[in-house]
């Protein structure tokens, strides 16, 4: 007897229990997203946020010229009055150092004001409000004058430090909007800035009020210099890396002088002069010539040695000066390097000879010399 088959059984779906996620659709069933991610690609590369309109180049500008004109204007309102002139006396007559603080972004310009007095010949340095309440304070001396900045003139750390600043006996300078709030209360002086209204957009971030303060601390730093005996030479000693110390840089600076400067007298034959070329420190190449009072009559070079080999005349017991250049280019000590190059790149040659009132030689200038000190 034949035997039946049974219908293959129907499958039911199982009931799903509230809450359970539903099962997710196969991958060929997705919506496609490769077009909403090609936009959020160009605009991570172009800095718009996804669905932003563009913005042109002169909307930019715009927008960038606003905050130039609001701090330019908010710079121009400030008024200085008699305690800024005060502030500018407390610092000429410090004995001790200006020590500047502030917090956040004014703790940046704070930075950057105690960097130019310190630049322009007021001892000064920077101390962090935070750091200060933990051990800082003993860098403070009486001697000192205090310049805290703080647009708000609420900000708790430096609030904090103004009993114990008040112990010490610095004096206490705030620049800060009004002599109304807790900093200004708490100084023995204060620059009111006044208002500012920020540049931000949002009104928050420390725009136009910290270039308030950073300009008020430039005017009181070079009302400072203005009136205090600091000369361009004063600024070079401390600023010898720069290009402004480099230029103001003396011959007496840079010279070969004492054992390093070489000379021989001009009835010495020309075999001394090649050695003493040779033996001295640096192996320059030239040597000064003098007379008997010392004073400079020439100069022999390696050039002058090269020319005559060439010309078959060596005969090195003759004196040196038949053969020396006579009347040389020279220099004064108190020259300036940046001028003494200049002389030589005119006259092509790689030394020349320093010479004191009396025209005696006090040193030799060599373009090693200069290149070293990155003059050109």
């Amino acid at each position: 007897m034949a035997s039946r088959r049974r219908p293959p059984a129907r499958r039911t779906a199982r009931p799903r229990s509230a809450g359970a996620p539903r099962p997710e659709a196969p991958a060929a069933r997705r919506p496609a997203v490769r077009g909403a991610s090609r936009q959020a690609e160009r605009s991570a590369r172009s800095g718009t946020r996804p669905g932003a309109r563009p913005r042109s180049a002169a909307a930019l500008r715009a927008y960038g010229a606003t905050v130039l004109a609001a701090e330019s204007a908010a710079i121009g309102r400030v008024t200085l009055g008699e305690p800024f002139a005060r502030a500018v006396e407390w610092i000429l007559g410090c004995t001790g150092r200006v020590v500047v603080t502030g917090m956040g972004k004014p703790g940046f310009v704070a930075q950057k004001i105690s960097a130019t007095l310190a630049s322009t010949g007021t001892s000064s340095y920077f101390v962090h409000p935070a750091e200060a309440a933990h051990g800082d304070l003993g860098r403070i001396s009486r001697d000192d004058v205090i310049i805290a900045l703080s647009n708000s003139g609420e900000t708790e750390e430096i609030l904090r430090l103004l009993p114990a600043l008040r112990k010490i006996g610095a004096r206490i300078v705030a620049v800060t909007n009004d002599e109304k709030n807790a900093l200004a209360r708490g100084s023995d002086l204060t620059v009111a800035i006044g208002n500012v209204e920020e540049a931000c957009p949002m009104g928050l971030a420390p725009t136009a009020s910290t270039a308030v303060l950073l300009a008020v601390g430039d005017a009181l730093a070079m009302t400072v210099l203005e009136n205090r005996p600091f000369t361009r030479e004063s600024y070079a000693l401390l600023h010898p890396g720069g290009k402004l110390g480099r230029g103001l840089m003396k011959v007496g600076e840079l010279m070969r002088q004492g054992e390093a400067c070489p000379r021989v007298s001009e009835s010495a034959p020309l075999s001394a002069a090649v050695a003493v070329m040779t033996e001295t420190p640096g192996r320059p190449g030239a040597t000064g010539v003098h007379d008997a009072e010392g004073r400079l009559t020439g100069i022999f070079t390696d050039g002058d040695l090269r020319r005559l080999v060439e010309h078959g005349l060596t005969d090195f017991t003759r004196p040196v000066s038949s053969a020396m250049g006579r009347h040389p280019r020279t220099i004064r000590p108190e020259d300036l390097a940046v001028d003494a190059a200049k002389i030589m790149r005119a006259a092509r040659i790689d030394q020349v000879p320093v010479v004191d009132a009396g025209g005696r030689m006090v040193g030799l200038l060599d373009v090693q010399d200069l290149l070293a000190a990155r003059i050109t």
